[in-house]
């Protein structure tokens, strides 16, 4: 997963070693993650963290970026799929963007329960009910890690007709077969803001990509070194970003009071 780092300001070639103990030493406990010897949280910049987690029964350590990202998004749970070996994380895939409960129809999605499928990992999920009736909606705050990006292009250079619903808005499709990693989409997005972060421990400035999407806005890493290795172009406001994104986050809202019959996992 090193090169998930480079999203948040980590060069290639980075001693991961080094970033693991300094996190272990300074980091401190994250909430809802068990034992704080095991699971740390290490400040880098404004909303900035590395993770760092090693499970029960486990010998080596996992070490992920995360972002704490303002902004709720609304998602009607499809499914839950928790981890075995890791009672803190689970799958989340579901609709953003479900219509209210008093909507008169749900023309504004064409039918659809929601604006787009989505697929997050949600690293809280030991506050989770085990039983959570389908399509109860959740409050998440998630943000999208680059996996890779295939274009960064003006939104009008997406002249295949496959494209066109892309241009006209967000397009997020879960990856979904059993070899691929859960909790990654194919996007296409608008890139609506960019907003510049320093990394403090290497000193590297970070771009927080403010995607355009129905009701809140994506907030999208990429990494600097992958789009000079591939010739690709810097996001800009009013582009497009076209690639495969991790994502992970939190729940910040909507779970339920006491817990429901009907289970799903």
């Amino acid at each position: 997963m090193d090169f998930l780092l480079e999203c948040i300001g980590f060069p290639p070639g980075q001693d991961s070693d080094e970033l693991i103990e300094r996190v272990r030493i300074q980091g401190e406990p994250v909430p809802w993650r068990g034992d704080p010897e095991n699971h740390k949280r290490l400040e880098i910049g404004p909303g900035l963290e590395l993770r760092l987690d090693r499970e029960p029964g486990q010998d080596f350590w996992t070490l992920l970026p995360h972002c704490q990202v303002p902004h709720r998004l609304r998602v009607a749970a499809e499914r839950i799929d928790y981890v075995p070996d890791s009672p803190f994380d689970a799958l989340l895939v579901g609709w953003a963007c479900p219509p209210a409960p008093d909507a008169p129809d749900l023309s504004q999605t064409d039918g659809a329960p929601g604006a787009y499928r989505l697929c997050t990992w949600l690293s809280d999920a030991r506050r989770l009910p085990r039983r959570l009736r389908p399509g109860h909606v959740l409050a998440v705050s998630i943000a999208g890690f680059a996996i890779e990006v295939d274009a960064i292009v003006p939104n009008a250079q997406l002249s295949d007709p496959t494209h066109l619903e892309r241009r006209r808005g967000a397009w997020i499709a879960p990856l979904g077969r059993d070899d691929e990693p859960g909790g990654c989409a194919e996007v296409s997005v608008r890139v609506k803001e960019i907003r510049r972060v320093k990394n403090r421990l290497t000193g590297n400035t970070v771009q927080v990509v403010i995607a355009d999407a129905p009701e809140r806005p994506l907030v999208l890493f990429l990494s600097p070194w992958q789009l000079e290795r591939d010739g690709l172009e810097q996001p800009r406001p009013g582009w497009r970003i076209e690639g495969t994104f991790f994502f992970t986050g939190r729940i910040t809202g909507g779970l339920p009071r006491v817990q429901t019959r009907r289970s799903f996992g």
